[in-house]
């Protein structure tokens, strides 16, 4: 696993770290999700959140953990979250700590299945979000049925934003939404100054990104010390 921090430029702090499934020789996470299979996609979304948590606790990751789950892998919301409680318990890691990310790798099946899992994780404590909003089978009907707690705009329409009227008008749109049902935005894919300066702009707080940080290994970013000397980030302060 591989951890990319999400930033909180409302205060200058790491928010989360997202953990990334990686292969041994750095391979990248689609051609690892390309060898997942629907014999071993229950054991994968095992290991990725043992490993997440196991990882998280060794680097001593303070701030919240974002782990992906993969919604057809869950066949029933108790059972498949015993090992990870049971690794938060050994790890002595709090679950009001870990965020799970409904990933859009696979193409949801039954909707009221993925939205007792949704309702199941958040009872227990843990907070979820829905990642690549605004693309593939994701939109607003997928929203007001699962009520996460965070989405993340997807970077399609993050990418040049500053030079796109028309990507303005939506993400401008979902951060009206979200504010009206109590969900927080974060954008993700996040490369240069003015993408960033107009996503401030629109309200956004919360940001994930090359621009901040590449995902890493074994080495966590916990401070925005690079951020604090770089003056576009704080133009709106």
């Amino acid at each position: 696993m591989a951890f990319q921090p999400i930033v909180n430029l409302a205060d200058g702090s790491i928010f989360a770290q997202e953990a990334l499934a990686r292969g041994m020789n750095n391979e990248s996470a689609i051609s690892i999700l390309e060898q997942v299979t629907d014999e071993n996609l229950y054991r994968f979304d095992q290991a990725c959140r043992v490993q997440a948590i196991q990882l998280a606790a060794e680097l001593d990751i303070q701030s919240i953990l974002s782990i992906n789950f993969l919604p057809n892998a869950v066949y029933h919301p108790e059972l498949c979250l015993q090992t990870t409680l049971e690794t938060a318990e050994r790890c002595n890691f709090p679950i009001s700590r870990i965020l799970f990310e409904l990933t859009e790798v696979e193409k949801v099946i039954d909707y009221a299945h993925v939205q007792s899992i949704i309702k199941h994780y958040q009872k227990l404590g843990f907070r979820t979000a829905l990642d690549d909003f605004g693309a593939g089978y994701s939109g607003f009907n997928f929203l007001a049925d699962f009520r996460p707690d965070f989405i993340k705009i997807d970077m399609a329409l993050i990418r040049n934003i500053d030079k796109d009227k028309a990507r303005q008008a939506i993400v401008r749109g979902i951060v009206q939404v979200c504010r009206d049902l109590a969900i927080e935005p974060i954008a993700e894919g996040i490369e240069t100054d003015l993408e960033l300066d107009v996503l401030r702009e629109l309200g956004l707080q919360l940001f994930q990104g090359y621009y901040f940080a590449k995902p890493s290994f074994r080495a966590v970013t916990t401070d925005l010390s690079f951020a604090r000397s770089n003056p576009n980030l704080h133009k709106n302060d």
